[in-house]
């Protein structure tokens, strides 16, 4: 029965993370993740970790594997993706208080820390303040409207999903 848990969680953890690419090369493919407000399809998932503790180390190695994949600098690699896993870590802690807290963790993520590799690293024009607020409706966009979308269409099914 353990051998079940551990081969279930690797299963969920590993279609986690090949949506998370899947839906980041789409929204890429549709030039959303060029412009100053930066929408990610792949977001929306953030909010999996209220259903699925799978979804943690699915949503990390999605994102490191999406920021590989698209030709990202190094430091993004590296920060964007501890973001995506600091928000999912966010949002399963907080998954027995409220739904309606899922997306705030990895809101917050990415604007406390893209910010700085859209300056840093990427060299981009503007003001951290500028890339908070544009990372931050992005996020909103991405993880607050999308993602809670499909955190209340789960819902209506997570018995026989989860």
């Amino acid at each position: 029965m353990k051998q079940n848990k551990k081969v279930t969680f690797i299963t969920q953890a590993s279609m986690i993370a090949a949506l998370y690419v899947v839906l980041t090369l789409f929204a890429a493919a549709l030039g959303l993740d060029r412009y100053a407000i930066q929408v990610r399809f792949s977001e929306a998932l953030t909010i999996l970790p209220f259903f699925m503790p799978a979804a943690v180390p699915g949503l990390f190695i999605g994102c490191l594997l999406s920021n590989l994949l698209t030709g990202c600098v190094i430091w993004d690699v590296i920060f964007g993706s501890v973001a995506t896993l600091l928000g999912a870590l966010g949002t399963r802690l907080v998954h027995k208080h409220s739904k309606w807290l899922a997306p705030i963790p990895p809101i917050l993520s990415n604007v406390l820390i893209v910010p700085f590799i859209l300056s840093y690293a990427y060299h981009f024009e503007g003001s951290l303040p500028y890339f908070m607020l544009t990372v931050g409706l992005g996020e909103i966009i991405s993880c607050g409207l999308l993602g809670m979308a499909l955190l209340f269409t789960l819902e209506k099914y997570k018995g026989k999903i989860f």
